[in-house]
């Protein structure tokens, strides 16, 4: 058997890999009795003392290296201040690794660089270490970056994706499916007739908003296999039935006009500065708001709630309803 695109998918194929071929070759997979690899959250935690190091590491083969809303250096950044943010833990710092091919444009670098930096600002993480190797222009496609993220949280405060319970309401902080679809129609040539742009955006100023008025439960970043497979991942570790409102989960014109083009599942589709979360009944509300005064939650909406049972399901406005699939895989490839 060899490794296909659908492996680093982020959906069914993808979980097969890690749990049959890497989970299964490593003996310590964690630390002082922290969160761990089994765990398969968004990162790992390390207990010192009174507090609880988050550790998460991600690479990027994202095509092309810049697309309508970002580049490269953004999604890197972004993509790992969001994972150390779905633990509940404030981003400190993240490294940086890079293997560039022979004849990249210095001034791209350039440019990746500063989308780096400007993104870093906005959450107030540093950059810390890094590594830069060069390949042969025939061996790589441009640039794969590889970074490395650490965050900090008080112990008993870390936030799982496994922690949904019946009762609890289920929030997206807004529309779904910009990332991957704004890549695929620049990709296939489709942005003139459009102006849709990637969300990739660091999400920790948010998270904590929510974070002050307590009550979140789960918490994770929507990215490969969208929000089908973080959904149907929450719900099946917190062992529940997640009940949608599929009136109510935001998709934009624009993506639905494409996918319906391109015969995608905007569901299924990457986001890059997108957050799914469980929150108590009582505190939704009140956490909805709060995120709301973010300009990356402007459009957040709660859009069903925890039951007993399993699977997710998404009611139609006439009464019907439908499961929600666990994807194969994200169906647009190199989208982070």
């Amino acid at each position: 058997m060899k490794i296909g695109m659908n492996h680093g998918a982020g959906g069914e194929v993808m979980e097969s890999l890690i749990k049959d071929t890497i989970l299964s070759n490593i003996s310590k997979k964690s630390v002082n009795g922290g969160i761990g690899l089994d765990s398969l959250d968004d990162g790992a935690t390390i207990p010192i003392g009174d507090y609880e190091i988050v550790v998460t590491t991600d690479g990027h083969t994202v095509d092309p290296l810049f697309f309508p809303g970002g580049d490269i250096g953004r999604i890197a950044a972004a993509g790992t201040i969001n994972d150390v943010s779905m633990m509940g833990a404030k981003p400190l710092a993240i490294t940086n690794a890079m293997v560039v091919a022979e004849g990249f444009d210095i001034e791209n670098m350039d440019k990746i660089m500063k989308s780096m930096n400007a993104t870093c600002e906005e959450a107030d993480v540093a950059l810390v270490a890094g590594d830069t190797k060069v390949m042969e222009a025939d061996k790589l496609d441009g640039i794969v970056i590889a970074t490395t993220g650490f965050g900090i949280a008080k112990k008993g405060e870390i936030v799982r994706d496994a922690g949904l319970e019946p009762g609890d309401k289920i929030i997206v902080t807004g529309s779904i499916g910009d990332h991957g679809m704004s890549l695929m129609s620049f990709r296939e040539g489709f942005g003139f007739e459009t102006d849709l742009k990637s969300d990739c955006a660091p999400m920790w100023n948010l998270v904590k908003k929510a974070l002050d008025v307590g009550g979140v439960t789960a918490m994770k970043d929507p990215t490969r296999g969208g929000f089908a497979n973080a959904i149907n991942e929450m719900a099946d570790k917190s062992g529940v039935r997640v009940v949608l409102q599929g009136e109510d989960i935001p998709i934009k014109k624009q993506v639905h006009a494409v996918s319906e083009m391109l015969g995608i599942d905007p569901l299924e589709v990457a986001n890059e500065g997108k957050v799914v979360m469980g929150v108590k009944a009582d505190k939704a509300d009140e956490v909805l708001e709060a995120i709301k005064t973010d300009k990356y939650g402007k459009d957040a909406t709660i859009i069903g709630e925890v039951v007993e049972g399993k699977h997710v399901i998404i009611e139609t406005p006439v009464g019907g309803q439908r499961i929600l699939e666990v994807p194969i895989g994200d169906p647009v490839p190199r989208v982070c």
